[in-house]
């Protein structure tokens, strides 16, 4: 029988997972046709978040190791983070087409400084209440079912919005939506059990900042290999997104169908990565799903036929499922318990200048380069990366033979 907080935590997830996706899912094209925004503005929608959380992190961490408990925090971020929802729907009637694009920039970018102190607080909280024995199959059955709600709701935004690209109204009722999940996704945060953290003594201070984190080898080689993982693949998340509107161009309705392609196939193949895992390693099985990672970009281009890109976002989530389970496993398994906030910090915070730099030089290479030589680029930085990871897989190995 599941725990009760795996079960809520589940809910939760569901009820976030609703809530991304009818918002963030479809900023790119509620930005391009109908706020008009520019290449460079559509890069700054994948930008600006890394960056706020760039300079947010450290505050974020500050608050969390002195909290006593932080579900409450988390919660309240949350809920912060989803108002933010409501003057995104009043945007279209500030008199410039200009101006409107600006402002929602400014929305997303005020929208990720709660958003940061929620997603360090989550990983930090779920952490503390998922035993080290549970995590392995908790994740993968959480993400199996995150996933499958998300293809549903992806689904049906697709189908109800079919001809309705170009309709204010329909992003309007879609970004208030994802407001009443987030209300939700908030109550249900608040129903998780945590216990109060226990203080040491009347006058113990935590540190901002525990550098011996960095005398942990182990981190260290899965910090640079995961930093450069995620530089190569989030450098093209800008490029994907101008081309599928711009140059193929896509609908809603297709764009959704890329998603329900991505997550059908995430779906089916959780249990695999998962089985993969325990019978290899985290790290060995994430070497894999890497070089799967480098093909994409790579085939998108091929074709502009929107079955073919529906076919190649379905093998992409073959990969993709084995990359969101191991990622954040790696992080926890190679993190020492006593000092994990702090490892998670540090590594939040070198990932959003990671992911505020990346996006910007995907554009650049778009707008000097052309969309075909940006994306063969970036697929052989994403291949370059599998081979970083499996440099950190020797490495692990020798140091696993050693200690026997």
């Amino acid at each position: 029988m599941r725990p009760y907080n795996e079960k809520i935590s589940i809910y939760h997830g569901m009820a976030s997972t609703i809530a991304l996706n009818f918002s963030a899912n479809f900023f790119p094209i509620f930005a391009i046709t109908i706020l008009g925004a520019t290449n460079y503005q559509v890069g700054l929608i994948s930008s600006l978040p890394p960056l706020m959380a760039l300079l947010m992190t450290i505050p974020a961490a500050i608050l969390l190791n002195r909290a006593h408990t932080q579900k409450k925090l988390v919660a309240m971020s949350v809920l912060i983070a989803r108002l933010m929802f409501l003057f995104i729907v009043t945007l279209v009637y500030l008199p410039s087409q200009s101006y409107q694009a600006w402002a929602f920039l400014a929305i997303i970018a005020f929208m990720s400084v709660p958003n940061t102190v929620a997603n360090i607080g989550w990983q930090t909280f779920i952490s503390g209440i998922i035993s080290d024995s549970r995590r392995g199959d908790f994740f993968s059955d959480r993400n199996r079912l995150l996933t499958m709600v998300g293809l549903v709701s992806t689904l049906l935004i697709g189908i109800l919005m079919r001809n309705s690209s170009d309709n204010v109204m329909a992003y309007q009722a879609l970004f208030v939506a994802a407001l009443g999940f987030g209300l939700i996704e908030v109550f249900l945060l608040m129903k998780h059990k945590e216990e109060p953290l226990k203080s040491e003594g009347p006058m113990v201070k935590k540190k901002i900042m525990d550098w011996s984190i960095f005398q942990h080898s182990a981190y260290v080689w899965f910090l640079i290999a995961a930093l450069f993982f995620n530089f190569a693949w989030q450098m093209a998340w800008g490029i994907f997104n101008i081309y599928h509107v711009r140059v193929v161009g896509a609908t809603i309705f297709w764009i959704s169908m890329f998603s329900v392609g991505n997550m059908l196939t995430q779906i089916l193949t959780f249990p695999l990565w998962k089985k993969w895992a325990e019978r290899k390693s985290n790290v060995l099985v994430f070497v894999w799903a890497a070089i799967g990672m480098a093909t994409t970009p790579f085939l998108t281009v091929l074709s502009t036929n929107l079955y073919y890109i529906t076919l190649v976002q379905s093998i992409s989530g073959f990969f993709l499922s084995g990359v969101v389970l191991l990622l954040f496993n790696l992080l926890l398994e190679q993190s020492p318990e006593e000092s994990r906030t702090y490892c998670i910090t540090t590594y939040n915070v070198l990932l959003a200048f990671v992911a505020f730099i990346a996006p910007q030089l995907g554009i650049w290479m778009l707008n000097a380069w052309g969309v075909e030589m940006a994306m063969y680029f970036n697929s052989g930085l994403r291949l370059l990366s599998a081979a970083v990871f499996y440099v950190v897989y020797v490495r692990y190995a020798r140091i696993a033979k050693n200690a026997i």
